[in-house]
């Protein structure tokens, strides 16, 4: 198992915020502490425009650069937050170069960016990243890229700059209604949307996780992104879903027998227990 992360993504914070450091800096240490995977750790890959302005627009990113006012109230303006979020494009680039070698691969950094829109940064996320990873493998050779997104919120800037693209299939799961309140329908006759209500039966759940893989492999992906969002825990402070930790573990294990190159990146999740939850995730998807 390969861990893409980078320590710097710790160096912003807003206090009271649900999207903090010790999201990542603490699972990098319950991470270091396990001994039931062997975990090699890798970095973010420097980002080139060409690779941005696919999912963006120029205006957008010069916006990011110059931070001058919070986005929205969720997503403030914190210094130097384009490379911050440059470094969690690297690395979900970084892992799917390294899938689409057959690694086993998890990019451990933030800030999230699935709800980054073409021209908008909100819901705590500044850039695209699987949007801008999806569309980069295309761009190099993937002749069919699935993004199966699992956060308790719906993907909607990923799915937008997704949705109606050659060669590219998206599917969310999600709780409804929630923030941001799309996703209650499917768009662009790519984009399939799995809604559920808050609170909804945690075995009922499973099989919507697995009704939502079925379809995305109908598509017949050479190449699977994971948006890893572990939001939908029964105990997640800003969401109101069932999932245990044993669910993670098995979504990892229905990932792994898809049988298809496969990296995830960090979305959501904002409970004290996230650490628990993505190395249940991380046994999963290894087979553990």
């Amino acid at each position: 198992m390969i861990l893409i992360t980078d320590s710097r993504c710790t160096l912003y914070h807003a206090p009271g915020h649900p999207e903090r450091p010790e999201r990542v800096s603490r699972t990098v240490e319950r991470l270091k502490t396990q001994d039931a995977l062997r975990i090699t750790w890798d970095a973010p890959v420097k980002v080139d425009a060409e690779a941005l302005l696919r999912a963006h627009t120029a205006d957008h990113i010069q916006r990011l650069g110059a931070g001058r006012t919070d986005f929205d109230g969720d997503t403030p303006a914190h210094p130097e937050i384009l490379d911050h979020a440059l470094r969690g494009v690297g690395g979900a680039l970084r892992a799917a170069e390294l899938a689409r070698q057959g690694k086993s691969v998890f990019s451990l950094l933030r800030p999230p960016g699935h709800h980054a829109t073409r021209s908008r940064a909100m819901g705590f996320c500044y850039l695209s990243t699987m949007a801008i990873a999806a569309l980069h493998a295309r761009a190099t050779g993937a002749r069919r890229v699935a993004v199966f997104d699992f956060d308790v919120h719906h993907g909607n800037g990923t799915e937008a700059i997704l949705a109606g693209e050659s060669g590219l299939t998206f599917a969310s799961v999600h709780q409804h209604p929630c923030y941001p309140g799309t996703g209650a329908v499917d768009v662009g006759g790519n984009c399939f949307n799995h809604p559920l209500a808050p609170e909804f039966p945690r075995l009922e759940y499973r099989k919507v996780l697995s009704k939502a893989l079925e379809k995305l492999m109908a598509s017949k992906p050479d190449l699977l992104g994971v948006s890893a969002g572990f939001d939908a825990y029964a105990r997640d402070p800003i969401a109101h879903e069932t999932l245990e930790s044993e669910d993670f573990h098995w979504l990892g294990g229905e990932i792994r027998r898809l049988g298809v190159p496969v990296f995830s990146i960090l979305e959501g999740g904002y409970s004290d227990e996230l650490p628990e939850l993505i190395l249940a995730y991380l046994k999963g998807i290894s087979g553990k």
